[in-house]
């Protein structure tokens, strides 16, 4: 009965995601190339998460993650990073020097070590421990590194044109991938505190 509970969660969470996902593909505000290179990684993600959800299901909290940072990505490619409607209200009313969705999808993405801990306990031999976390850690920094190693690679097959610079959304910042993994680890840390309640859903669970 959990399972079958749990799995009406799951598939609304799914609902909702398709649902932005239709919306994002509406007039997006910079073109289909720029979506496309801000979406796709998450598209791939929904896809492997789908075909293998009866072979090995996540716990809702790990769901709920992926859902929230799913459609932060979808937000993201409809406007472009740089041009979210409701973070350039802050940046005008603030006078800020940019528009900071992208440092704060970079800050929430932190989440992911949650969800890595919970591939790492089920899929691995290793226990809850501070070690367990370390290195869940490492492997979200890790992929945090690795898109931006993408997004410089995408200025050099690019040629640095305007779709590239909507892509990457440096808006002028030569140090916006060193802040970008900043913000990460600050996030990755800060979610570290609650994976008590992950332990709580993988005990239920058993």
């Amino acid at each position: 009965m959990a399972r079958k509970k749990g799995s009406s969660k799951h598939f609304f969470l799914l609902f909702v995601v398709m649902l932005v996902l239709i919306w994002s593909l509406i007039k997006p505000e910079e073109g289909y190339r720029v979506l496309l290179m801000e979406t796709l990684p998450s598209v791939v993600v929904l896809i492997f998460l789908i075909s293998t959800y009866n072979r090995f299901r996540l716990t809702t909290i790990s769901y709920v993650i992926i859902t929230l940072l799913v459609i932060l990505t979808f937000i993201g490619g409809h406007y472009s990073y740089s041009r979210v409607p409701l973070f350039t209200w802050i940046k005008d009313y603030f006078d800020l020097q940019r528009n900071h969705y992208d440092r704060f999808g970079h800050f929430l993405k932190g989440l992911m070590v949650i969800v890595i801990i919970e591939i790492l306990l089920r899929k691995t031999v290793l226990l809850k421990s501070k070690t367990t976390n370390f290195i869940a850690l490492c492997i979200t920094l890790a992929i945090g590194a690795l898109y931006e190693i993408i997004e410089w690679a995408s200025t050099k097959i690019g040629k640095e044109g305007r779709a590239t610079k909507d892509f990457l959304g440096m808006q002028g910042d030569i140090w916006d991938s060193q802040k970008d993994m900043a913000l990460l680890l600050v996030g990755s840390i800060l979610s570290l505190f609650f994976t008590k309640i992950l332990y709580k859903k993988l005990e239920k669970s058993r």
